[in-house]
């Protein structure tokens, strides 16, 4: 994971769903080169974010013998001209998933305003996983603290 667009896990349903928090500031990396003049938030970065934590919930929810891999997005809607300045809720719902594939979907909000949606999302799985150490990076990379929900 080379950018992590998330700050941590608040809420994890296995198999069903998953909530985050993500703040966006203006001391982001991304505004340094490519947005100096005017800070607006890339929506590349709102679906990438969407889909990371959704992809921890598919690897959680096959108890980290996978990972998984976003290979298809449809039906995003994206606000535009968002500025850096605050925290959005993240929220993740797994609709099917296999042992070669999940389909879900995604949205962001802020204070109940929906700022980011993904209607459908396909990860492809693959098998080649190192257990203990995706285990290592959920509980490191999520900041999750809590039990499951469910």
């Amino acid at each position: 994971m080379r950018l992590l667009l998330y700050d941590r896990i608040t809420i994890l349903a296995p198999g069903e769903s998953i909530t985050g928090i993500k703040s966006f500031c203006l001391s982001e990396e991304y505004f340094r080169r490519h947005f100096s003049k005017e800070a607006l938030i890339p929506g590349v970065m709102f679906i990438e974010a969407m889909a990371q934590l959704l992809g921890w919930l598919i690897i959680h929810t096959h108890d980290f013998r996978l990972s998984a891999v976003m290979s298809l997005i449809e039906d995003v809607k994206v606000a535009p001209d968002l500025r850096p300045g605050f925290s959005a809720e993240i929220s993740g719902r797994l609709v099917s998933t296999s042992m070669s594939d999940s389909l879900g979907s995604a949205r962001m909000s802020v204070e109940g305003r929906e700022i980011a949606s993904i209607g459908r999302i396909i990860y492809v799985h693959s098998s080649m996983a190192d257990q203990d150490a995706l285990r290592r990076m959920f509980r490191y990379y999520g900041g999750w603290e809590g039990t499951e929900k469910g």
